[in-house]
């Protein structure tokens, strides 16, 4: 491989730039880059790539070709397969990932944030490859991960999301956009409900939550699962009750989770992240969440919002979410969640593998 000068810069305020550095950042291609409304790995990827353009890393996005970006585009798909289900997804993503693969050697690190299937091309270049695993779909998947443990350098988004057989260089967990979320200490009388409508994301238990306490539940998300959807919130719903009002963009994201009086999160799977959640405290509204997976990790129980292990124990919670400082909820997210120390801490562990 060959090597470059790369210029460490220590600014002011401590942020450590590379300038010199050549990062090839592969994106799923689900949706665009970044998403017009949902697509978590997808935004994640965008609020990395913008950051690190910001500070001065070369920066080659593969995407999809109506993604936006200060870095340069390479793109051979055009739409997300999620925008035109006339895409064969299988046969545009094995395009998507040799485009990146097949030009290897004019980066310095690959950064696959597209899953497992990429990691099958990682052995055919000298280019390393930094994948960062945003949750395991099945254990089935576990195998390809097992077999490229020794050469991969692998990242989890949390803690609670680490496989024991696998290895890794770090845990870097999700940043947001803290521009995009407007504090609000004020908020109206409604619950709210962010995320896929699936079993997994608990908005059945959500409504159940509502009906107990009598209170107004606003449900946002895409319908993932159809038959879960009607047979579980559609015949709920009732306007000024339980409104399911479907996927929304950030300015109406914006709008309902600074003016909810708690966010409902009672999850049934363990979750390796969850960006609603933090973007929810960003505004300054508690969450009420199972406690399951990445939950402790996210929220201070007690302190900046609550951890239920059932329904009941969740009723209770949202009775006393006027107890939970609203400050304390942003500040959390500004401390430990920002897309600037994700984009560091992404840094740290380029600059660790391109040492070793």
């Amino acid at each position: 491989m060959r090597l470059r000068q790369k210029r460490l810069i220590i600014t002011k305020a401590g942020i450590v730039c590379c300038r010199g550095m050549k990062i090839a950042m592969l994106a799923p291609i689900a949706w665009r880059t970044p998403p017009v409304h949902y697509g978590p790995w997808e935004q994640i990827t965008s609020l990395l790539t913008e950051e690190l353009v910001k500070l001065g890393v070369e920066v080659t996005l593969f995407a999809t070709g109506n993604s936006i970006t200060k870095a340069r585009l390479q793109a051979v798909c055009l739409l997300g397969y999620e925008e035109d289900r006339d895409i064969n997804a299988k046969v545009w993503e094995s395009l998507h990932i040799s485009e990146c693969f097949e030009n290897a050697r004019e980066f310095d690190i690959i950064h696959n944030q597209f899953d497992f299937l990429p990691l099958s091309y990682s052995r055919l270049v000298q280019t390393p490859v930094v994948s960062t695993i945003h949750g395991f779909s099945s254990r089935s998947i576990l195998p390809v991960y097992k077999k490229h443990n020794i050469d991969g350098h692998y990242v989890s988004i949390s803690n609670a999301d680490r496989a024991e057989e696998l290895d890794y260089i770090a845990t870097v967990y999700h940043g947001i956009d803290l521009g995009q979320f407007t504090f609000n200490d004020n908020p109206q009388d409604y619950l709210l409900f962010y995320g896929r409508i699936h079993h997994d994301k608990g908005a059945k238990e959500a409504i159940a939550i509502a009906q107990a306490l009598g209170k107004r539940l606003i449900i946002a998300g895409i319908i993932q699962d159809e038959n879960y959807f009607r047979q579980h919130i559609q015949p709920h719903l009732k306007p000024g009750k339980i409104e399911y009002i479907g996927s929304v963009g950030p300015e109406r994201r914006n709008e309902l989770l600074s003016n909810a009086s708690v966010l409902l999160h009672p999850i049934n799977f363990k979750e390796p992240f969850g960006l609603s959640v933090v973007e929810s405290m960003a505004s300054g509204t508690p969450v009420v969440a199972f406690n399951k997976g990445s939950m402790p990790e996210l929220i201070d129980h007690e302190q900046d919002g609550f951890l239920a292990e059932n329904i009941d124990e969740a009723v209770e919670m949202v009775k006393n979410i006027g107890f939970i400082n609203r400050k304390a909820c942003r500040k959390k997210v500004e401390d430990h969640f920002s897309k600037e120390r994700m984009c560091q801490n992404y840094l740290a562990v380029y600059r660790e593998i391109l040492n070793r």
